[in-house]
């Protein structure tokens, strides 16, 4: 896994511009810490740096083909593509020959031989630029799910490009500002495909390319989420799923560098956990690593609510014992949630405040932690999304909702800050006017819905339940890829997500609603695919999701902190917050809702003041 940047400029020589393509790269080091690359040609300039994972020494970036002495394809690469050494087979079947084991040269040769159509051959996740020299054009590609991120900044005479915002940031001419549709995309939770937040900027979108030319630039789709019958039987189906995650569990195991897994005691997480142990065991390997998170008295002071109903130590546990898994449990205390610094390298991470708080931050802190003796993990990341896991999935009104599901089920209010019978928030009415959230939500979801396409006949529960599959598949799941990747990319650590394969999510995708629950419960196909390698307590476990600190202590540093913005008269968030609703929400007990608004102001004055934002509302 790497960072990459990039500039393609037809009006001017690149070659000169050597100082600036080290600027953007370096915001990039965090992500490539082992090494750094910078290629120059006269309207394009590449720039990389390096986590390496797989041949250590020959994958080094950015890297070219050449032949008689000419470059006829050079490329900026980041991630892993699984099934690269079918690919070479069948390349070297073509004549092609390589000089290094990596998977970045079998992009490169697989480009050569097929063209831009070889998007629809690779198995993984990736974001990558090829450049040409022969036709001078750019070619950026992202992975069908959009687990690697690639933003890109159109310019009047070409393009800047980055894994994240910041390498773009980076370019003298680029300005930071934020309008209100940025603002309310950044905190409404409807994750529209395509949407940077910063104006001007743009995120490739999942299962697509973007071509550059001296006549502008051209996003094109290579794949989606397409309506197809479904006709094998509950048998026959748990059974193709449980073939899908032993082959993808397999492949993904290859790394020439230190692996684990993500381990939460939940019934994904486990799974892929105990998939990883019974594949490196088959190799002759292991046994396998396992991290869990968890906090100081955590699961001995545990409060069960509607959300989180069990801790999650003792089902981690229960399964680290039942794989003989070499496992170790990463305690995080209150005073490292709230430590400045860690929340400033989440909040660089991001590029933008994001309203996790401090499952950001631990999740920050459970990966530095990692690295230190890892350097790959296999997350169960995304499973609820593909096999419809989340409690608004079974909830009637949620699904029926005229809006986003999980904004329906009120999970996530960002602009939280309600006390109990107080009615006050924390943001001013005028700014919220401005933002019009619900106009915003409402549009996004109606142009989700138009994307979507329906078998003939389809009606009812079905379709219903088609739509939300893909609503979250294609929005919600891109909130949480988003995060997983800011938050272990910012330590050096790569995290692979096996539930992603496009071939698991377009099979499940096309399983009739009724299949899916067909023993009564959430995920009945995936627990029905791995229970027998799983311990009862485990894989009859309800859902339990990611842990938030329970310490009291933290949310009254939280509200220590707001009082400190609030007395401070040049704080950039102030102007945007309603400063009565504040100092009455600060006068009661805190709550959750408090919590999160809280973290949300905080996060953004930080933005504000250390990125230079300019909010344009």
């Amino acid at each position: 896994m790497c960072g990459i940047t990039g500039w393609v400029s037809y009006d001017r020589d690149l070659t000169t511009e050597r100082g600036t393509l080290e600027a953007m790269t370096r915001t990039m080091a965090f992500r490539g810490p082992d090494a750094a690359g910078i290629w120059l040609d006269t309207h394009a300039a590449l720039g990389h740096r390096r986590l390496a994972v797989i041949d250590i020494e020959g994958g080094k970036q950015p890297m070219l083909v050449e032949h008689d002495g000419r470059t006829l394809l050079a490329t900026t690469y980041s991630g892993e593509v699984y099934n690269y050494r079918e690919l070479r087979a069948e390349l070297e079947s073509h004549g092609h020959t390589f000089r290094t084991s990596s998977d970045t040269e079998v992009v490169l040769h697989a480009y050569l031989e097929w063209g831009e159509d070889f998007t629809r051959r690779l198995n993984g996740m990736y974001a990558f630029a090829l450049w040409d020299p022969r036709t001078e054009e750019l070619l950026l590609v992202r992975d069908r799910m959009g687990i690697k991120p690639l933003y890109y900044w159109p310019t009047s005479d070409g393009v800047l490009f980055g894994s994240e915002p910041k390498a773009i940031l980076a370019h003298p001419a680029v300005r930071p500002a934020v309008d209100a549709e940025g603002l309310a995309e950044l905190v409404g939770w409807a994750k529209t495909p395509g949407h940077a937040v910063y104006r001007g900027m743009y995120e490739l979108r999942p299962g697509h390319t973007a071509r550059v030319r001296r006549s502008g630039l051209t996003v094109r789709r290579y794949w989606s989420l397409e309506a197809r019958e479904h006709t094998d039987d509950t048998a026959t189906t748990v059974r193709h799923i449980r073939e899908l995650l032993d082959d993808i569990v397999t492949r993904q195991l290859i790394a020439d560098v230190p692996l684990c897994t993500l381990l939460s005691g939940g019934l994904d997480s486990s799974a892929i956990t105990a998939l990883a142990a019974k594949g490196l065991a088959d190799a002759g390997s292991g046994p396998v690593r396992s991290f869990s998170v968890d906090f100081t008295g955590y699961t001995e002071n545990f409060k069960a609510d509607t959300l989180r109903p069990t801790p999650d130590g003792p089902y981690a546990h229960a399964l680290a014992e039942h794989v003989r898994s070499d496992h170790s449990d990463i305690v995080l205390d209150t005073a490292a949630l709230m430590d400045r610094a860690h929340r400033d390298a989440v909040l660089n991470a991001r590029d933008m405040p994001m309203g996790f708080g401090d499952g950001d931050t631990s999740l920050y802190l459970l990966f530095k932690a990692i690295r230190e003796q890892s350097t790959v993990a296999l997350s169960g990341e995304s499973a609820d999304e593909v096999f419809g896991g989340y409690r608004w999935f079974h909830d009637p009104e949620a699904v029926h909702s005229d809006t986003f599901p999980w904004v329906a089920g009120g999970v996530f209010d960002r602009f939280a800050g309600e006390q109990s019978g107080a009615g006050t928030s924390l943001f001013d009415p005028g700014f919220l006017a401005k933002l019009d959230l619900p106009g915003y939500q409402a549009a996004r979801y109606r142009e989700a819905l138009d994307e979507i396409s329906y078998l003939p006949g389809e009606s009812g529960l079905q379709r219903r339940m088609r739509e939300v599959s893909y609503l979250h598949l294609t929005r919600f799941v891109q909130l949480l890829l988003d995060r997983k990747d800011r938050a272990s990319m910012a330590v050096g650590l790569e995290v692979r997500v096996p539930f992603c394969d496009h071939r698991l999510v377009e099979y499940v995708y096309n399983t009739p609603w009724a299949l899916k629950t067909f023993d009564g419960r959430e995920k009945s196909l995936l627990r029905a695919a791995v229970r027998d390698v799983l311990p009862d307590i485990v894989a009859d476990r309800v859902k339990s999701p990611y842990p938030s600190t329970q310490d009291p202590r933290y949310a009254a540093a939280l509200g220590a902190e707001l009082r400190r913005v609030l007395d401070d008269k040049d704080a950039p968030v102030r102007p945007l917050l309603d400063t009565a609703g504040v100092a009455q929400a600060l006068s009661g007990d805190v709550g959750e809702a408090f919590r999160t608004g809280t973290e949300l102001v905080l996060g953004l004055n930080t933005w504000l003041a250390s990125y230079g934002t300019a909010l344009e509302l």
